[in-house]
């Protein structure tokens, strides 16, 4: 089973790599363009472009101490991109030796990832969803680690900002020294990057997130907002669609936080993470390989399905049926996860009941 999971999962992606073409690092080039105007002393941002375009080459969206890291990755030259792809795949099969799972689980991950879309197109274009699966499955490996947790939180964050709830699950569990950790790692390293790309890249990204969240019209948009305006909302229902979209998210993190244990609420944050924001890409379900792996553990094998979902997009986006698979997957994976913590709840009452207690005095 390891020799061959491997084998299938080095065989998808030489296919999906070596047939990639131009597209091959796509969203790597992003990255790179942010890194060489940080090199060549230019702005990294185009609000005005990234906004009411929002594709790649040409737009960066993301923090600015990520485009700093990335400046010495330049030294590669015409290798980056592909080596850079490739570190991705790298980061997901180490993200997958973390996971605190059984060896048949571990291994039955590598054959889903495989046969999921989203994971080959993300590490087609060199996006950084593996490298937050790694991050996430550290989290989950060393959840009672506050230098781990805080530490994963603070670089996730300053390269995507969604991570960031990971401090608010720390918190809501009690784990306040990660998140102490996570406050004064984030902000060490912020100030680090702030000296090569100054303090107003740090407010033209803010300005940019806020106009972002409200453009749903973007292509490649999966979030829900998004859907009901690629199927002939107005902007105004669109928006209010969205904002439901969001605040349901929210609450499914409330519940979690409050009534579920800690690794059920961390598979919670790590699905709501995605959904809070927009846009929503098809790629990002490389995280729900994790709450994937979390339900199988426990005998959930149907879980495989929220994986592989992802194909159903590829062959759809322009439609608005298809392309709405991909929230959809996102929020059933949700509804599971708190179905879950109305079992655990059920199962921990009568067990707890039946302990017995010290006698007195």
């Amino acid at each position: 089973m390891p020799v061959g999971s491997l084998a299938l999962l080095a065989g998808m992606l030489a296919l999906v790599l070596g047939s990639a073409g131009q597209t091959l690092g796509y969203d790597y080039h992003c990255y790179e363009g942010a890194a060489q105007a940080l090199r060549d002393g230019k702005p990294i941002y185009d609000v005005a472009f990234s906004v009411n375009v929002g594709t790649c080459p040409g737009t960066y969206t993301y923090p600015p101490a990520f485009a700093a890291a990335l400046v010495p990755w330049l030294s590669f030259g015409g290798a980056a991109a592909a080596l850079w792809c490739l570190a991705m795949a790298a980061c997901f099969l180490l993200g997958v030796a973390l996971l605190p799972v059984r060896r048949d689980v571990r291994w039955l991950i590598v054959i889903v990832a495989a046969l999921d879309w989203p994971l080959l197109y993300a590490v087609k274009l060199g996006q950084v969803e593996p490298l937050l699966f790694l991050g996430f499955a550290a989290a989950w490996r060393w959840m009672d680690r506050a230098d781990v947790v805080g530490s994963v939180t603070a670089i996730g964050a300053l390269v995507k900002v969604q991570p960031v709830l990971l401090a608010v699950w720390a918190i809501a569990t009690g784990r306040f020294r990660a998140a102490v950790v996570a406050a004064v790692a984030a902000l060490a390293l912020a100030a680090a990057a702030t000296l090569v790309t100054g303090l107003e890249a740090w407010a033209t990204y803010v300005t940019l997130l806020r106009d972002l969240g409200g453009q749903l019209s973007t292509p490649h948009n999966f979030a829900p907002g998004a859907i009901a305006h690629m199927a002939g909302a107005s902007d105004g229902l669109a928006a209010t669609i969205q904002l439901a979209s969001a605040a349901l998210a929210v609450a499914a993190l409330l519940v979690a936080l409050r009534y579920a244990g800690p690794e059920l609420s961390l598979m919670v944050t790590i699905v709501a993470s995605q959904l809070i924001s927009s846009p929503l890409r098809d790629h990002y379900a490389v995280l729900l390989l994790l709450p994937m792996a979390w339900l199988v553990q426990r005998g959930r094998k149907w879980a495989v399905v929220f994986p592989l979902v992802g194909w159903i997009a590829l062959f759809g986006a322009d439609a608005w049926l298809p392309a709405a698979s991909v929230s959809i997957t996102f929020f059933a994976c949700l509804a599971v996860l708190l179905w879950e913590a109305r079992l655990e709840r059920r199962t921990a009452g009568p067990a707890a009941a039946s302990v017995p207690t010290s006698p007195s005095g």
